[in-house]
């Protein structure tokens, strides 16, 4: 600050998101770096994480299998649990298996997840929905999806966007979940989905 004036200096710069890119790239460098000798923990903690993430994302929905069941499932072991439970399960299992092979600016890679995802769980797995639908609190609708006719049309326009925006990944992500529960493209399955 400058004798007697009480202005703060402000340093003239804007953050781009050439800017945000770039500083991402940075910090993505130095924690491979760090992470790197930290491989073997870290390929434990990714199959506990994943274990975790799969657990919240099913408990949400309402299932109530355990993290301990969960695992022995991963294991190919059996457990005594409902049956449409342990399908859920297996379901995302599979599904964040093949996580790294899908592109996410790919619209069908999208659908193919969710195929997976539900596969047994519902008829319409991997297909948007023909009908309407909404999103319950208790017995009230607090979010009514945009009608069924629209959501190829809205889910090219999402891609479109996400293929050509330049914003950081996670502002990308953060904007593509927003819309993404806001459409609904399908049936059931679309919180689990915005979840993976």
């Amino acid at each position: 600050m400058r004798k007697g004036s009480h202005l703060k200096y402000q340093p003239p710069y804007s953050i781009t998101s050439e800017i945000l890119n770039r500083v991402a790239e940075i910090s993505e460098t130095i924690g491979r770096l760090s992470a790197f000798s930290e491989q073997a923990k870290s390929l434990k903690l990714r199959r506990i994480n994943r274990i975790r993430t799969i657990r919240g994302s099913l408990a949400i929905e309402g299932n109530t299998l355990s993290e301990e069941q969960i695992t022995a499932i991963l294991d190919g072991k059996k457990v005594i649990a409902p049956p449409r439970e342990v399908l859920e399960a297996q379901n995302a299992l599979t599904t964040y298996d093949q996580f790294n092979k899908w592109n996410p600016v790919a619209e069908k890679d999208l659908v193919d997840a969710h195929r997976i995802l539900m596969s047994n769980l519902i008829e319409e797995a991997g297909l948007y929905r023909r009908g309407g639908v909404g999103v319950m609190a208790g017995g009230r609708v607090i979010h009514m999806a945009p009608p069924a006719d629209l959501v190829p049309q809205l889910m090219a326009d999402l891609f479109g966007w996400l293929a050509d925006s330049e914003a950081h990944p996670l502002i990308n992500s953060s904007v593509f979940h927003y819309e993404f529960e806001f459409i609904h493209p399908f049936s059931d399955g679309n919180g689990r989905m915005g979840r993976l």
